[in-house]
């Protein structure tokens, strides 16, 4: 099965493509992690938004910051892939699909993330480096991680 990759910025972004980006974001954000919170959160105007598709379907997303946006340095947030495909593997190709997307858009390659705590080690085989304490977010235990090349 073969995912495929593009990013828009906000106003590019299909009515029918938001509807499906919020559907899957409250499917895993908020019922998968039981997590009530503000998802739509004012943030999504100004990210460009990574999106994967397969089956002519949105199954991964992220959204990608410029520094200062977000973070002081460049970021990106809201990553999730849908339950249905995560036997897929596609975390990793999604997240050098963001990496080089801040490169490619922004000219940047100081990353910031707020990582949950769990994927602490997937996302150091990406090069990011743990740089804060645990903290909770939204009641769940968060890490904040540091990318710099």
């Amino acid at each position: 099965m073969i995912i495929n990759w593009k990013i828009k910025p906000f106003e590019e972004l299909l009515a029918p493509e938001l509807y499906s980006i919020l559907q899957l974001r409250s499917k895993v954000f908020v019922v998968e992690q039981n997590c009530v919170y503000q998802d739509i959160d004012g943030k999504d105007l100004k990210a460009l938004h990574l999106i994967g598709e397969s089956d002519e379907k949105i199954v991964a997303y992220a959204r990608l910051f410029k520094s200062g946006d977000y973070f002081e340095n460049a970021s990106i947030g809201r990553v999730v892939i849908d339950p249905d495909y995560r036997d897929r593997k596609w975390g990793f190709e999604m997240m050098e699909q963001a990496i080089s997307g801040i490169e490619t858009f922004f000219g940047e390659a100081k990353i910031t993330i707020s990582a949950q705590l769990y994927l602490q080690k997937f996302y150091e085989k990406l090069g990011f480096i743990t740089s804060s304490e645990t903290y909770l977010e939204d009641d769940i235990p968060h890490i904040e991680m540091k990318r710099n090349s």
